[in-house]
């Protein structure tokens, strides 16, 4: 049976997302066939196509997803046909169907759309992780998160609020701007107008903050080293202006003792009970109201490539789905 997907024969830019057809996958032992209902758009999908995380080309890219099991591979007992699930962390949802292990698949709770829950899936338990384990925030700390009217930004925000955290946001906009706030930011800096090494340190009366939650890699990395108080941590999980150059370990001494780490969410959801515990607050948090999702757009899977300019574009806010 063919099916629409798209398809990155060779690594480049966003001209190599091809809407082509595929034979639909069939589910091995332990794996379950997904029907598709929307797929998250993730930096780590245009890392894939750039070839910055290499992967063996002809592949679909595409690392989230929700919709309905179609068919269920041999000696899954969890899932049955017509469940709605959602899942972060296995590669090939930009398609209609999708294999998916049955150990990274979460049931979706009744009265939660599909759509909200493709949206928050990899950015809601990657929030989680930064905000619950990563750095541990409470009412004691102060952090800085970058880039935060973009998708993970805006859930990473409303979760350190969660946790009892001072929060300062950098955006590049005052639209966006607004949408920080709305997500319970303390403090917004517009990074083109002004040097957010400085303001930090206006902020929080020379001292610094606790932790910086930095997506955006080269562009921020040495201004964010700045922005620590001693023994402040920095956490890289992201490379939208590109990656981080070489670091020599002195710098991190040089700096005030600082602590660095690159984390990624499979560290994180290393076991079934680690990944349900942060999928199921997530989940649960959304259908309660206390987080708040917001989509930017859903293209058309055939859209792709216009998903992945705007996103790398800068051109949106929240996140961005693909519907088949």
């Amino acid at each position: 049976m063919d099916v629409k997907a798209i398809v990155v024969r060779e690594h480049g830019g966003p001209e190599k997302l091809l809407y082509d057809t595929i034979q639909r996958p069939e589910p091995q032992p332990g794996q379950v066939l997904i029907r598709v209902a929307y797929a998250g758009v993730n930096f780590i999908d245009v890392y894939h196509r750039t070839g910055l995380y290499p992967v063996e080309t002809p592949f679909v890219p595409g690392m989230e997803a929700a919709g309905i099991v179609e068919v269920t591979g041999a000696g899954v007992e969890e899932f049955a046909p017509g469940d709605r699930v959602a899942y972060a962390m296995a590669r090939g949802s930009y398609a209609e169907y999708a294999v998916v292990p049955a150990h990274l698949l979460v049931r979706v709770p009744s009265g939660l759309d599909l759509e909200v829950a493709a949206a928050v899936m990899l950015q809601g338990m990657t929030a989680h992780y930064l905000t619950h384990s990563t750095f541990p925030l409470d009412q004691r700390h102060t952090a800085l998160i970058h880039a935060a009217a973009g998708g993970t930004g805006l859930l990473l925000v409303q979760m350190a609020k969660m946790r009892g955290a001072r929060v300062i946001a950098t955006t590049s906009s005052e639209e966006k701007a607004a949408r920080v706030r709305e997500a319970g930011a303390d403090e917004v800096i517009l990074y083109d107008r002004v040097d957010f090494r400085e303001e930090v340190r206006r902020l929080t009366g020379g001292k610094g903050v606790d932790v910086v939650y930095d997506s955006v890699g080269a562009a921020t990395w040495e201004g964010s080293l700045d922005c620590l108080r001693p023994r402040g941590m920095m956490v890289s999980f992201g490379n939208a202006s590109g990656p981080v150059p070489p670091i020599k370990p002195l710098v991190l001494t040089e700096k005030g003792s600082l602590y660095l780490t690159r984390p990624m969410l499979a560290h994180y959801c290393a076991t079934r009970e680690e990944l349900l515990w942060r999928a199921q607050d997530v989940l649960g948090w959304v259908l309660e109201g206390k987080l708040k999702v917001r989509i930017h757009k859903v293209y058309p899977l055939a859209e792709a490539r216009q998903a992945h300019q705007d996103l790398e574009g800068r051109r949106t806010s929240g996140k961005l789905l693909l519907q088949p």
